[in-house]
């Protein structure tokens, strides 16, 4: 498989929140700053792609042993264990930014996008390289999506809107409009 052609689909064409819809919570949480968006986008970067290639070797060994009913619980426990690893760093090293990501940053451990991504390496059979390019270009697709959302709700709020779409209405029309517009990569890769 091309490793460029999986990159640019799980950016574009497979992007995980406008076409999958994974990482909602985030993304409607952490975007009316573009300045906090690029930090949560990387912070999730890093965990989608450390916590890819951790449970391919954690899914080796429960189909050893034979205990792949355990899956879901032991890739919960690698993500909390990287995110928790992730949010001292950035406290460490960025206070404001710990500040401005708030509650969202530890709720980055029960992001559906960082689960989902390390079941779908799992059932599509990739291998340790494809898998860790799944990873990163899901977070890269993660980041870019939240980036460009946090530009479009930064200028929302310059905007003269109807009382009645203010806040979060307009919001959910802005977040269905850009998965609108993600939609016209559809057919750019064919896989």
């Amino acid at each position: 498989m091309n490793y460029i052609l999986l990159f640019l689909s799980i950016v574009l064409v497979n992007n995980v929140i406008t076409s999958q819809f994974l990482g909602i919570c985030p993304f409607l949480g952490v975007s009316k700053k573009v300045d906090t968006a690029v930090g949560m986008g990387v912070a999730v970067t890093f965990v989608l792609a450390l916590a890819s290639v951790i449970t391919f070797f954690i899914q080796k060994i429960l189909n050893i042993t034979d205990t792949g009913y355990l899956q879901t619980i032991a890739f919960i426990l690698v993500i909390a264990s990287i995110v928790q690893f992730v949010e001292m760093v950035i406290k460490k090293m960025s206070p404001s930014l710990y500040q401005a990501l708030g509650v969202y940053l530890p709720l980055i451990t029960t992001n559906c996008a960082v689960l989902g991504i390390a079941l779908v390496n799992i059932q599509k059979g990739y291998n340790i390289i494809e898998t860790l390019i799944n990873g990163a270009g899901a977070g890269v697709g993660f980041t870019l999506a939240i980036v460009l959302f946090a530009g479009i709700r930064e200028r929302l709020e310059l905007a003269d809107i109807p009382e009645s779409f203010q806040g979060f209405p307009i919001t959910l029309i802005s977040a269905a409009l850009m998965s609108i517009a993600f939609l016209g990569f559809t057919g750019l890769i064919q896989l």
